[in-house]
C-alpha cells in the first residue's frame, strides 16, 4: 500500500561526501536535521545567480557555527554539493569538478 508520499532519492558529491566524513557525531546531527529540511521543503534555500544558477545554498547553525550547505533539486532527487563555512565556499564550488 502507497501512502502517496513520493520517495526523494539523496546524492552526494564526493566533495560532500568526504567533508562528511570528518565531521564529530554533534555535527552530523546538526547537519543531518538540515540534510532533512532540504528533502521535504527544497525550496527552502536561496538559489544562486550567474554560473551557479543551478545550485542552491542553505545556511544552517551546526554547533553554533554557520555552514553552507550548496546542493541541487529536481521533484525526485536532492544532490548534496558541498559543506562548508563561508570563507571561500563559492569560489571552491566553482573550481570543483562539475557536479
Amino acid at each position: 500500500m502507497n501512502s502517496g508520499k513520493i520517495e526523494i532519492e539523496v546524492l552526494q558529491t564526493h566533495v560532500f561526501a568526504k567533508r562528511r566524513k570528518k565531521l564529530h557525531k554533534n555535527q552530523i546531527k546538526d547537519l543531518d536535521k538540515a540534510i532533512k529540511e532540504i528533502i521535504n521543503n527544497p525550496m527552502i534555500g536561496t538559489q544562486k545567480k550567474g554560473n551557479l544558477s543551478d545550485v542552491w545554498i542553505y545556511k544552517f547553525k551546526m554547533v553554533k557555527q554557520e555552514n553552507l550547505l550548496a546542493y541541487q533539486w529536481d521533484p525526485k532527487t536532492r544532490k548534496l554539493i558541498a559543506l562548508g563555512v563561508h570563507v571561500n565556499f563559492y569560489r571552491d564550488i566553482e573550481q570543483s569538478e562539475k557536479f
